[in-house]
């Protein structure tokens, strides 16, 4: 099937709660439509669904529960539970299908949903369009008979289930006793299960971001915003401090002295580790046209490739199974690690980093910081509708750039899948050749968009 997807986005359908695509009434519709394309047997069909803290949820939740029943889909309630959990979870409960209710790292107002398949990856494209196919045949078709609704339950310890999982990936030969972290939830859906399981391991645990309220969810917090992280880190003398997003997918850390460690740097180390114990498969990691080229030249140097992918971690995932490689991610901390999992876990990254602390000893800032990256500049356009990036003066300015960074350089412009912005992205070894071309796109952008 071919064509272009109308709800969904690059990962899942997301937008302002309770308008557009997210209202009760499309939800369920939703719901019955996925509901409709995972049902294929005679035997019960079962749907995991979890969420993060978001007021939303209380809305979306039921709505989606309802088009699933309608469908004659068994529904498991998991209640706040980080999106890795969910696809966990989705494969441990033998489940048909698995539902994360999340908008991510967007402010409390968005919300989405996230559709996991019975092997715990997300959903194709193709997929996709076959569910938005459904939706538009309207909520009278595939409606179950009345004696085949499906039944809903409430699994009380999910979250259990999740921190036991975590703490496996954490090598039984080491502690993290005299370890002293910091711990950023982004007031999100790992505030009850990531300090557990640091605290489980040994380590001694300073939380923030763990008092949802509904509203708060990645609020001056968490990965997005991991200021208060690196000043509680400075605070309390903290050996890391680790920032999580809103549905903990995603993971910043920062070292010892309050230094930011992005996602390029961490796919660095992870695979450099990996690399000496024999765990590294495909002589290389798959990221985005997004990461470093000071990462690429870092792997070059290490006799290791960087394969790239579109924006969008479900893309590095294809490619990572593609090509047989088990790192992966994007410089926003989104790191996938297939050996563990099959999205991004961003409290199983951090332990990663942590067993190398607990082997090695030393100080975060000496393994954390394996390259010095590239001058980059990323800006966001707001946009208003239609395509600014067709518009002439917009295509003179994005060559003028290319011509201004030359080899040494690259430029990558592109809608966001969740907002409405255009995202520009300029990378070289001059950092004011660099500005310079960013700015004049951006000034080009802004003047139609």
């Amino acid at each position: 099937m071919t064509g272009k997807r109308e709800i969904f986005g690059t990962d899942g359908v997301r937008g302002l709660a309770n308008a557009g695509a997210m209202t009760p009434d499309n939800i369920l519709r939703l719901g019955m439509a996925v509901g409709r394309v995972f049902k294929n047997g005679a035997h019960r069909h079962r749907v995991v669904i979890g969420k993060d803290t978001r007021l939303s949820g209380y809305m979306i939740e039921p709505a989606l529960t309802a088009g699933f029943a309608a469908a004659g889909m068994d529904v498991f309630l998991l209640g706040p539970l980080p999106t890795p959990a969910m696809a966990m979870l989705t494969r441990s409960l033998r489940a048909d299908l698995g539902v994360m209710i999340s908008a991510s790292h967007n402010p409390y107002y968005d919300n989405g949903v996230k559709f996991f398949g019975p092997d715990g990856f997300k959903l194709s494209d193709e997929t996709e369009l076959e569910i938005e196919r459904l939706m538009k045949e309207g909520p009278d078709v595939g409606r179950a008979q009345s004696p085949d609704l499906g039944r809903v339950k409430r699994i009380d310890d999910a979250g259990a289930r999740y921190i036991e999982f975590a703490k496996a990936t954490f090598p039984r030969r080491h502690s993290l006793e005299g370890i002293r972290i910091v711990i950023d939830c982004a007031n999100g859906a790992g505030y009850k299960v990531a300090p557990t399981v640091l605290w489980e391991l040994g380590a001694e645990v300073k939380s923030i971001g763990v008092e949802p309220n509904g509203t708060n969810i990645n609020q001056n917090v968490g990965s997005t915003a991991p200021k208060k992280m690196q000043q509680a880190v400075l605070e309390y003398r903290a050996d890391i401090g680790i920032a999580l997003d809103g549905d903990a997918d995603r993971v910043l850390i920062c070292d010892e002295k309050g230094q930011m460690v992005d996602g390029d740097q961490l796919l660095a180390m992870i695979a450099t580790d990996w690399k000496s114990r024999g765990k590294l498969k495909g002589d290389g990691i798959v990221s985005t046209v997004m990461s470093n080229l000071g990462l690429e030249k870092f792997l070059e140097g290490q006799g290791l490739k960087l394969a790239r992918t579109k924006v969008g971690d479900r893309y590095v995932v294809e490619e990572m199974r593609a090509i047989g490689m088990n790192i992966g991610g994007e410089p926003s901390g989104h790191v996938i690690l297939s050996d563990y999992g099959t999205t991004g876990d961003g409290l199983v990254t951090a332990l990663q980093v942590l067993a190398v602390l607990a082997a090695k000893g030393g100080k975060v800032s000496d393994i954390c910081h394996s390259f010095e990256p590239f001058p980059q500049l990323l800006r966001n356009v707001r946009f208003n509708g239609g395509n600014p990036l067709d518009h002439e003066d917009v295509k003179k300015a994005i060559k003028a750039g290319e011509d201004r960074l030359g080899k040494d350089g690259r430029l990558v412009i592109r809608k966001s899948g969740t907002e409405p912005l255009i995202r520009v992205m300029g990378e070289g070894v001059d950092d004011k050749a660099v500005t310079q071309a960013v700015d004049d796109i951006c000034s080009a952008l802004e003047k139609v968009a």
